[in-house]
């Protein structure tokens, strides 16, 4: 069978109707992270079913299919992510979740069948020389999925050369793609602030020290470690989200906290942020006559695209779908990605497939649209053929 990149796409189209059902059935029985059971045991049956060498419990739930050709000693990673959101879905669909407060409110279980499918291919035709790691990643909605997967020997038991993962993207056409080299999605952490006063009767404040009022100061002078701390050439943000204080009306308590997100495009903006905020947390506390404490975690690593991956991936897009439907240069987001963990130990790159239009994720009515399914497998499988090509 010609392994031409119209071919990836015909032959891909021609499991349509197979890729569907598995997808609806994934959405219909969404999993959150890190208890993806029963998607991961039907990831790793189908790829059994294909031939394909399988591997389960990687970090937990995670799958590892390895497919080999030829005699090449290179290997590619192709990355996707199972797990769902906690969330109440609101599409009426047929086939809508049937498990209340959860739903696929990203994706997810369109990037699993997305790479069953490139899978599906590969191993029917075979058109490389090498081998191929196919990774079904739990838990990326920050539920550290990528790290528990490294942390269980993840590269040392399925060494890559390269690795390659995607993300849908409502309201880009299907059938085209956005890249771009270097940062391409945010760093993201999350914080808490916990402010330690002194609690009194809200009639008689001078005999507390008021751990609201400190919150509210810290809350606005926070805004000051970007705006006069990062440069203006690092794109970065701070948003409080959460502040919890107090249980009465009446009542000056002793505690609030201060919790929220932070986002950048290097760890060592990511530093001087944690290093920013518990400068001025604990310093305008402590003028208040109260302590604060900063809790900083880092959730996701910043998304790193590697120059020439990226324009091999870049190419390999533009031969399945023409020049003029690849956007090589894509303004970067703010939102985050996980896989940026496997990227820091492995060079890779992240594109984004379109998916039509529709509501964007994370959003009760966002639904994965089936017709991009044959453009995500197939865009897996020919970088695979091209950067593992047969003598």
């Amino acid at each position: 069978m010609s392994g031409s990149p119209v071919s990836a796409i015909d032959q891909i189209r021609r499991y349509q109707d197979e890729l569907t059902a598995i997808r609806h059935d994934f959405h219909i029985h969404p999993e959150l992270g890190m208890e993806e059971h029963r998607t991961a045991g039907i990831v790793a049956e189908k790829l059994e079913s294909w031939g394909i060498e399988v591997h389960r419990g990687i970090g937990k739930t995670g799958v590892v299919g390895v497919l080999r050709a030829g005699k090449g000693n290179r290997a590619v990673g192709l990355r996707a992510d199972m797990d769902a959101l906690p969330m109440t879905e609101k599409t009426g669909l047929p086939y809508a979740s049937q498990t209340p407060g959860k739903m696929h409110a990203c994706g997810h279980d369109g990037h699993t069948t997305m790479l069953l499918g490139a899978a599906k291919y590969l191993a029917e035709t075979k058109n490389f020389d090498g081998t191929v790691h196919f990774i079904f990643q739990p838990g990326e909605e920050g539920c550290g999925g990528a790290l528990a997967m490294l942390e269980d020997g993840l590269f040392e038991r399925f060494p890559c050369d390269a690795i390659f993962g995607m993300h849908n993207r409502p309201n880009m056409p299907v059938g085209e793609y956005g890249i771009r080299p270097g940062a391409t999605a945010a760093g993201g952490a999350f914080f808490d602030i916990t402010i330690q006063g002194k609690g009194a009767h809200g009639a008689r404040p001078e005999v507390s020290v008021d751990p609201v009022i400190a919150a509210c100061q810290i809350a606005t002078a926070i805004q000051t470690v970007v705006a006069r701390n990062v440069s203006p050439f690092e794109p970065a943000v701070i948003s409080i989200t959460k502040i919890q204080g107090g249980d009465a009306y009446n009542v000056i308590p002793d505690t609030a906290t201060l919790s929220g997100t932070a986002r950048f495009f290097s760890r060592e903006v990511a530093q001087q942020i944690e290093d920013g905020m518990r400068r001025v947390a604990e310093g305008v506390a402590a003028g208040l006559g109260a302590s604060a404490e900063l809790d900083f975690r880092l959730i996701f690593a910043p998304t790193i695209n590697d120059p020439e991956l990226t324009t091999a991936f870049a190419d390999a897009a533009a031969g399945l779908v023409g020049e003029e439907k690849v956007a090589r240069n894509k303004e970067p987001g703010m939102g985050s990605e996980d896989f940026s963990f496997m990227m820091e130990k492995v060079p890779g790159a992240y594109i984004h497939v379109g998916n039509g239009p529709g509501a964007t994720p994370h959003n009760p009515a966002y639904n994965f649209n089936d017709e991009t399914t044959p453009y995500g497998a197939a865009l897996y499988a020919r970088i695979v053929e091209t950067q593992l090509p047969k003598g």
